[in-house]
């Protein structure tokens, strides 16, 4: 197939997909990437995994105050562009139709999910017209990258290999890895991350560093990473990923194919098909949201929840809670144990604009139970949590 030679770059809309694993700091890095966007006018599709909205809350509040340069759009109880998602091309489609009014499009993926589900369907008939990949980022977590969390276990342990498998994927699908969560390390454990990253994914571009969690904006939008090659009279080929098929493993070992390059993913589509849901192979991960209508105690709280993420496999636990003290909500954010109550960033937050009844909390585990975490912040905290 010739390439055309009438695809007028100009007229797509570049896209940057950011992934990576849970806690890996996705939100945070997409929060200084608004605020050093210079005059990029962005669109913000951000996935959310639970039924509090609160990565949308977080980024909300950079939008109000940027002059309608910034728009988010929240998928709550979903993964983006995944097979039953619904709504990733009609507000896709949206977006290109106030094309003059948008920049750079931004989209978070689940940190339990794969951003090729993305990468597909930029290159389907509806999208490809319309918007390109300018790169997909991979953020990691370095402590723990450092800390062996995302190696192979030796008993092959399921969870434990779940969480190597996604990771490994995701690394290998980017362009760039981000290493996020660095301001203690050393020249020496950066240069071990930088190793560990290589060793999963040899094929990335760039590795990056992103002290306080900030990316310098040039290293993260505009990079073309993945513009067409325009030649109309010879093929360009290039070593990608194969994207996982409707049948396939999510966690699966995966080939390299060779592709037709008209932006960068395996154009021609040879053979894809729509993911499934990496759940419906393994239904262990488990999403579920604690609530109280009681004020909280901070650090009483916060003691709960490390004390919830060492007797519970909790990897992620992330709300907005009523604290003693003040009427607005503050912010919680837990990688596993290491578990943290903002009251820095209330104003940022504003979560006082929609403040919630109460204290809503989202977990996120492999195998984890609701019963016994509710049970356990409610003895620790002395309130009601269901």
């Amino acid at each position: 197939m010739r390439v055309s030679t009438n695809v007028n770059m100009n007229k797509l809309i570049p896209v940057t997909i950011v992934t990576g694993f849970l806690g890996a700091g996705k939100t945070t890095l997409l929060r200084s990437l608004v605020e050093r966007r210079q005059t990029r006018r962005l669109a913000l599709l951000i996935n959310e995994f639970g039924a509090v909205t609160i990565d949308g809350d977080l980024l909300r509040a950079d939008e109000e105050g940027s002059s309608g340069h910034v728009r988010v759009h929240d998928f709550p109880y979903g993964l983006i562009a995944y097979g039953d998602d619904a709504l990733f091309i009609p507000t896709m489609l949206a977006i290109a139709a106030r094309r003059a009014e948008v920049d750079h499009v931004l989209i978070e993926t689940s940190g339990l999910a794969l951003p090729t589900a993305a990468m597909e369907l930029l290159q389907g008939p509806q999208l490809a017209p319309h918007f390109i990949l300018d790169a997909t980022l991979a953020v990691v977590d370095t402590p723990l990258l450092l800390s062996d969390r995302f190696a192979r276990s030796r008993d092959h342990s399921v969870g434990t290999d779940a969480i190597a498998g996604m990771f490994e994927q995701q690394l290998e699908y980017a362009d760039v890895v981000v290493l996020n969560k660095i301001d203690s390390l050393q020249e020496d454990d950066l240069l071990q991350a930088e190793q560990r990253v290589r060793q999963c994914a040899p094929n990335v571009r760039f590795l990056e560093l992103a002290y306080q969690a900030r990316l310098d904006i040039r290293l993260a939008l505009g990079l073309r990473l993945h513009q067409p090659t325009l030649n109309s009279h010879q093929h360009t080929y290039t070593p990608l990923p194969r994207l996982p098929g409707a049948d396939s493993k999510v966690l699966a070992d995966q080939q390299r194919l060779n592709g037709h390059v008209h932006s960068g993913l395996g154009a021609h589509s040879h053979g894809l098909a729509t993911h499934k849901h990496f759940h419906e192979q393994d239904p262990g991960w488990l999403s579920f949201t604690l609530r109280s209508k009681e004020t909280q105690a901070a650090e009483q709280l916060r003691l709960a929840l490390v004390e919830a993420a060492t007797v519970e496999p909790v990897l992620r636990t992330k709300g907005f809670v009523h604290a003693a003290g003040t009427a607005q909500a503050m912010l919680v954010q837990g990688v596993r144990a290491r578990v943290t109550i903002d009251v820095e960033q209330q104003a940022a937050n504003d979560a006082a604009r929609h403040p919630p009844a109460g204290s809503e909390l989202v977990f996120i585990g492999y195998h984890a139970s609701r019963a016994r975490v509710a049970a356990l912040l409610s003895a620790r905290t002395g309130t009601e949590w269901k």
